[in-house]
């Protein structure tokens, strides 16, 4: 069923009466030219689009990764619309498209825990929400299309994808042709959100692209907590997420970023994440990478203002047919800046897990401090785990350190957890769980629960 003018080229996703609006596969100037006017993008912005379209071709694939020759771009849609309007009431959300996230958690975890919800389904936020109490501080969290649009539109268009240029790799700029969807947050200086903002961001749809952009500014001597959730349904086909965040975190402002990614296994995660430091702040990572046949994250702290600080906490789990490339970069600026890095990466039947960070410490920031530490745990004798640190450091006035290490799963310990009666496979998921406590206690109860019984999962079926 024609949904819209043949020279539109859109066709009904689903084919039937509620369907789903999906656009042509592939990427062409027109794909991009009507991306940008199904989102009634201001001039600049279509601009923009399309010069990242150049960009994207005649940039070349990144090498510093694992191979994504199974990725081909003339079969992946990269707008797919559902069939409704972003609502601010969940008893307004398709029925279809509600049943999906509450079997998510959502909207019950809002109700319980968070000041605001959005959620993203395919290419569009279908629901939006925050508390009043938290409205009533002038927190703005909305979507980046009515961000972009509205009474924030010259903030948008002086921070969109400065952070992370279209020029810094091929899938930026596939992102900066194709964004949509995503969220816009402003906290306004000396603003403390008590409990966290939460968007959480669906591809259900077979064979396409989920291309969101977060864009979030903590004003001066404000604080925030962000947390973000990706899921989608597993396809034989492949399925591309390119998104991007950016976080602006002002003079003496702190911001924690927290994540868990539960992809599907026909999933490319090639995602871009950078927060850039003023003064004082302070900019928190916490990340569970689950899911994806392949992945590129590597979240990127540039600790521009003195005595700036940042962590990052991670976990990845790569099993069968993963070949997951995460990590952390640092880039110290300011002076007496400092920074912590401690993640830990699990691989099991066959499953690849590479760990890459970078501590850049230049020649200004004196006084500095750094330090990285990894671990490894490989659950049999066929899987993989690597480590590739780097460290560029450009002052003797620095102190920097770096520890890793690789194991296995004692035996010894399964035995002993098994001579008090725990089933085998439920010894080796204790025993793995504990190896993530340094994440999972970092996040707030239930998606630390979350981030275990995916855990769980994972080793039941091994």
């Amino acid at each position: 069923m024609n949904i819209f003018d043949e020279d539109r080229r859109f066709y009904d996703f689903t084919d039937d009466e509620s369907g789903f609006y999906r656009l042509e596969e592939g990427l062409s100037p027109e794909i991009v030219r009507q991306i940008s006017e199904e989102k009634h993008d201001p001039e600049w912005m279509r601009d923009f689009r399309l010069k990242s379209l150049e960009v994207y071709n005649r940039t070349p694939v990144p090498d510093w990764g694992p191979p994504i020759d199974g990725l081909n771009m003339e079969e992946i849609a990269s707008y797919v619309r559902p069939n409704t309007s972003m609502q601010g009431r969940w008893e307004d959300v398709p029925e279809e498209i509600r049943n999906t996230f509450e079997k998510l958690g959502i909207p019950q975890a809002e109700r319980e825990s968070l000041a605001g919800v959005g959620a993203q389904y395919d290419s569009e936020l279908v629901y939006h929400s925050v508390r009043d109490e938290v409205a009533a501080q002038g927190v703005v969290y909305t979507d980046m299309e009515s961000a972009l649009t509205g009474e924030y539109a010259d903030l948008v268009r002086e921070t969109f994808m400065k952070l992370v240029p279209p020029e810094d790799h091929k899938f930026a700029a596939l992102h900066g042709a194709v964004w949509s969807g995503g969220s816009f947050v402003y906290v306004p200086p000396g603003v403390k959100v008590e409990i966290p903002l939460q968007s959480y961001f669906r591809l259900n749809a077979r064979g396409a692209g989920q291309f969101e952009h977060t864009l979030i500014i903590v004003g001066e001597g404000a604080d925030l907590h962000f947390i973000e959730g990706c899921s989608a349904p597993k396809y034989n086909v492949a399925n591309l997420h390119a998104g991007c965040v950016e976080l602006y975190v002002k003079k003496g402002a702190r911001l924690r970023y927290s994540t868990i990614e539960n992809w599907s296994k026909n999933m490319y995660n090639l995602n871009t994440k950078r927060a850039l430091v003023e003064e004082g702040a302070v900019m928190e990572w916490v990340s569970g990478s689950f899911g994806s046949h392949t992945s590129y994250l590597y979240p990127t702290t540039v600790l521009k203002g003195d005595r700036s600080h940042a962590e990052f906490t991670g976990i990845t789990f790569a099993g069968a047919g993963q070949n997951l490339d995460t990590g952390a970069k640092m880039i110290h600026l300011g002076r007496e800046t400092s920074s912590f890095i401690d993640t830990k990466s699990i691989s099991g039947r066959g499953g690849i897990s590479t760990y890459r960070s970078s501590v850049q410490i230049m020649a200004g920031a004196k006084g500095s401090k750094a330090s990285v530490n990894c671990a490894s745990l490989m659950l049999d004798s066929y899987s993989r785990s690597d480590t590739i640190p780097a460290m560029d450091i450009r002052t003797s006035e620095a102190d920097v350190g770096h520890e890793a290490k690789i194991g296995r799963i004692s035996d010894e310990a399964v035995f002993y957890l098994m001579s008090r009666g725990i089933p085998e496979n439920e010894a080796r998921a204790m025993i793995v769980s504990g190896f993530a406590d340094t994440v999972s206690k970092e996040l707030p109860l239930e998606y630390a629960a979350e981030m275990n019984n995916l855990i769980r999962l994972e080793m039941e079926n091994g």
